[in-house]
């Protein structure tokens, strides 16, 4: 009988040598003919699936081979094909040419829908295959494995599903980055079919938000290049070893919302990893840097517990009939309290609620009707469903921001009143807090915020200041990260209720102060507080300045999605500096800018000249990860973009490395619960 490894090890040979057999048993015509063959005869009907795909329409003989979208060719020599001249992107005679090589396939949210045919382990020179955020299903094919070059290979974002094949690992020896994040992808992580397979020159490993299951795959923690490893978002469990912990080169690690349990491995207290690597796993994980501390077993005897209880209940009694009076003397100081914090009626206007009601929340427990109502006020700005106005209150009081909703905008007062609670109990630095909300006796409605006399990211973008601070990449980052959190925020539900979703997302909404720390304002007014049609009205406009996301033409309502969707465009609209209309931009929204730039090679001149100022790696700097963030984010199929926690994690690791640390200190980036009122 053969040993018990030996026999674990055939099967995946067997697949292997059989994967291999059939790509060599008998050449097809296509094969034999070369690379272009193959590509227009078995990769691009796969790909594009049971109808044509716009981008892959200039894969046809009679267009010139250097135009054909999101591909790079190289020599039998192994030189890129020059495609920079006006002579090659006319050259129709390239097409036929069976010696060229294909080495590159990248075509990210092109709204592909078919599949991934098993081709694409044929070609001897494909050194790696973009194909993120589309809608490609089934398989990831055996063959693939096989691909003799392959060294990049990124299916983030599709709809992929069944088991990963063994085989993938046979790229170990030249494989540097992995990404099949966001696709459906079940089973086990199966190990290589060699037992000495390191995988020396990976780096970059990304499996999270799939459906694989079963325990942590040990073998990982032998891939000695990795430096960055997400399988968060599976259903993984049991215990998490310690040689994870002691991974040398391991510089990123998501191991959250999976199902492990057991104490986390002690090299995990004094690591870089913070708590968000592992939130989201059983009750069970306990362990630094978690804040779930873990029990362990005494081993005393009955009687030794008896005599613990009897001594603790003794102490109980003394310490509860000190504390009474305390405690009962801090129940009247905070009940004031309390009330703001949970939104309470503080103040009715005379008799027969002849002014209507006052609703404070925590910060606006300074606030009385009679300041709100007799507060001098200026029109700031005019939306479909309200008026802004900078309001002062009397005896220099500071000023407030109103927000008079307009009649037949907002929903009954039954419906209104819990929603507006959920709202004001929202608090994080990011957001700008809804310090009141007032109700009057014939139905008129006014939001109160705090007045913030900053800029408005669409004023800084694109005019409106007279004198406006030069917009660096790390401040632009800083601000987009800014919003991210505030959203993230409001999407986990961490203010104490359930999720909340924007709906509104846009450059007008977010307030910058002199720090370049962003506020997010309007969160949650659209799905919780309009009418259907008022907020139909809200979200035309945003189909009309570019913000909109793709199922909203059916759908009618917000999603947290929709709101990643927007806040795509509104990184594309950082990093590019261009309103995110179409109007504005020849008839191309900002998405499409991108591709047409990416499939023409020109990636690094869609950026705002200011942003590219001083950069001299793009990549270094994280402009290139945050534009393939952005893009992720415009993903035409909903499923397939990130949540907004995931933004920010990949916001927080592609910091530019060019800011000083200050830029991001906690000073700067923190704001008081209790923001105080401005003059």
């Amino acid at each position: 009988m053969m040993p018990t490894t030996a026999r674990a090890i055939v099967p995946h040979y067997l697949l292997l040598f059989a994967s291999f057999f059939l790509l060599l048993r008998s050449p097809s015509p296509a094969m034999a003919a070369g690379d272009v063959a193959l590509l227009l005869d078995r990769i691009k009907p796969a790909l594009q699936g049971a109808a044509p795909n716009a981008q892959l329409t200039t894969w046809n003989a009679s267009t010139p081979l250097c135009l054909w979208r999101g591909l790079r060719w190289s020599t039998p020599a192994g030189q890129p094909l020059r495609c920079d001249t006006v002579a090659a992107r006319a050259n129709l005679s390239l097409a036929g040419d069976t010696t060229l090589l294909l080495s590159s396939i990248s075509l990210p949210a092109a709204a592909l829908a078919g599949r991934l045919p098993p081709e694409l382990g044929a070609f001897p020179s494909l050194e790696s295959i973009y194909l993120a955020a589309n809608s490609l299903s089934g398989a990831i094919p055996l063959e693939l494995g096989n691909a003799p070059a392959l060294s990049e290979l990124d299916l983030a974002g599709n709809a992929l599903s069944g088991a990963l094949p063994p085989s993938i690992w046979n790229l170990c020896d030249r494989l540097a980055e992995l990404r099949l994040h966001g696709n459906a992808l079940t089973g086990a992580i199966p190990a290589p079919a060699g037992p000495n397979d390191t995988c020396d020159r990976l780096h970059l490993l990304d499996l999270g938000a799939n459906r694989f299951s079963g325990s942590f795959p040990a073998f990982l923690t032998g891939f000695s290049g990795l430096q960055r490893l997400d399988l968060g978002g599976n259903h993984l469990s049991g215990d998490i070893p310690e040689s994870v912990a002691a991974m040398i080169g391991l510089q990123m690690l998501n191991l959250s919302y999976n199902n492990f349990s057991g104490q986390l491995p002690p090299g995990f207290a004094g690591s870089s990893f913070t708590a968000e690597s592992f939130l989201g796993n059983s009750p069970a994980l306990c362990g630094p840097p978690l804040q779930q501390p873990c029990v362990s077993s005494s081993g005393l005897s009955s009687g030794s517990v008896a005599g613990m209880v009897i001594g603790l209940m003794a102490g109980a009694v003394v310490v509860a009939s000190v504390s009474i009076g305390w405690a009962q003397a801090r129940w009247r100081r905070n009940r004031v309290r309390r009330a703001a914090e949970e939104g309470v009626e503080t103040e009715e206007g005379g008799e027969g609620d002849s002014e209507g009601k006052l609703v404070v929340f925590q910060g606006g427990e300074h606030l009385t009707l009679g300041e709100v109502l007799n507060a001098t006020g200026q029109v700031v700005e005019k939306a479909s469903y309200c008026t802004v106005y900078k309001a002062k209150l009397a005896d220099g009081g500071g000023n407030i921001e109103l927000r008079l909703l307009r009649e037949g905008s907002c929903k009954d007062a039954v419906s209104c009143g819990p929603a507006v609670r959920r709202i004001g109990r929202a608090r994080h630095e990011n957001l700008v807090p809804l310090r009141a909300f007032y109700q009057g006796r014939r139905g008129e409605k006014l939001l109160v915020y705090d007045y913030f006399p900053h800029r408005t990211l669409h004023d800084l973008l694109h005019g409106g200041l007279e004198i406006r601070p030069a917009l660096t990449w790390p401040r632009r980052h800083k601000i987009a990260l800014g919003a991210a959190r505030g959203l993230a925020y409001l999407h986990e539900g961490r203010h104490g209720d359930a999720p909340a979703v924007h709906g509104n997302v846009r450059s007008s909404n977010v307030l910058v102060d002199e720090h370049f720390v962003a506020r997010v304002t309007e969160y949650a007014v659209v799905g919780t507080l309009l009418v259907p049609s008022a907020a139909e009205a809200v979200l035309s406009a945003a189909k009309a300045d570019g913000y909109r996301a793709p199922e909203l033409q059916t759908m009618k309502r917000c999603a947290p999605r929709t709101d990643v969707y927007a806040f795509g465009i509104l990184l594309l609209e950082l990093l590019m500096g261009k309103k995110p209309s179409s109007a504005a931009n020849g008839g191309d929204d900002l998405p499409s800018l991108v591709k047409a730039a990416v499939l023409e090679e020109t990636t690094t001149e869609v950026f705002d000249p200011e942003v590219a100022k001083g950069v001299r790696n793009p990549a270094e700097e994280g402009l290139v990860q945050a534009l393939k963030l952005a893009m992720g984010c415009c993903a035409p199929v909903a499923a397939a973009r990130p949540s907004m926690l995931e933004v920010v994690r990949q916001l927080e690791e592609n910091r530019p490395k060019s800011s000083r640390s200050a830029l991001y200190s906690p000073a700067e980036t923190r704001s008081d619960a209790g923001t105080p009122l401005y003059n």
